[in-house]
């Protein structure tokens, strides 16, 4: 919502300005230089990226137009699910998560959590890592290097359409003055003709050089910004759960563990240790009431 809002200051900015100058609105509307610019941008990504990256590109761009899923509740529930899991482990055996682990769709804890289970990275992040923990041979450091290696795969993997994407706004300043450049030969050819015909065509070469310095800062760059953000609140995100289960792993009881991941999350949506103690003594409260109403009657 707010980068629609913030593509809509700028256009209503520029325009207006201009408008209040004087500003012939007509004379900006160029299809041709439109088409030199925007199709040549389109092309050179298309030159320097493989498929994967084309498609994060897309993918990046329709997300900066929906909410960040990334809120206080969101990492409430996040804190919720990991202290049923961690809970389970330690009154059951570590063995109790392995069908967890293996059938995320099946467990009884993650179905609970559809939005987690719908998100199929941090998904396979967290039973991957549980796979690791079910092993029994591997030390907590060993693991830790593990994981990280594994988010740093990722997060470089998210950063390829963002760079790809920055590097198409970088372009789009030299292909604004090579549209302008263009204009200018047609300018040249038409010498001797009509004043207003040459001022026309001075006035549309001059277009392309704005239109690429505006979609540049104005438009690509700002959103390469957006999908960089969003990638790092994902990254944050799985730093939170790699922290709730190396604690867990290395002896503090679950809602230690989940003080160390809740000391990772970001400022301004972190909850409060009392905040978290609450959330999840209300899960676990709820968990036994469900438990005790199915349980067959005597």
């Amino acid at each position: 919502m707010f980068a629609i809002i913030g593509l809509l200051i700028v256009l209503g900015a520029v325009v207006g300005g201009y408008l209040m100058e004087g500003g012939n609105l007509g004379v900006l509307i160029q299809p041709a230089e439109l088409l030199i610019i925007g199709g040549a941008a389109a092309g050179t990504i298309f030159i320097a990226n493989p498929m994967y990256v084309l498609k994060g590109i897309l993918k990046g761009l329709s997300g900066v137009f929906k909410p960040s899923p990334y809120t206080q509740e969101f990492y409430n529930e996040n804190l919720r699910m990991c202290y049923e899991i961690l809970d389970k482990a330690r009154k059951q055996g570590l063995i109790a998560l392995e069908n967890d682990a293996e059938e995320p769709d099946k467990s009884e804890i993650f179905s609970k959590y559809p939005n987690f289970l719908h998100d199929h990275h941090s998904r396979d992040f967290l039973c991957d890592t549980l796979r690791m923990v079910l092993s029994g041979n591997v030390d907590p450091f060993d693991l830790d290097q593990l994981i990280e290696g594994d988010m740093e795969t990722s997060h470089r993997e998210s950063e390829k359409p963002i760079t790809a994407l920055s590097t198409a706004a970088d372009s789009l300043p030299g292909l604004g003055i090579v549209a302008a450049v263009l204009g200018v030969v047609i300018t040249m050819g038409s010498l001797g003709g009509p004043p207003e015909e040459i001022g026309h065509k001075v006035a549309a070469a001059l277009v392309g050089t704005f239109l690429g310095i505006l979609m540049c800062y104005g438009f690509v760059g700002p959103l390469a910004q957006n999908m960089s953000k969003a990638a790092e609140e994902e990254h944050s995100y799985l730093n939170v759960l790699r922290t709730i289960m190396l604690a867990f792993l290395k002896g503090n009881a679950p809602i230690l563990a989940l003080e160390y991941g809740r000391r990772v999350i970001p400022h301004r949506i972190r909850p409060t240790f009392g905040e978290m103690e609450k959330l999840v003594k209300k899960g676990g409260a709820a968990a036994q009431a469900q438990a005790q109403a199915q349980a067959p009657s005597a």
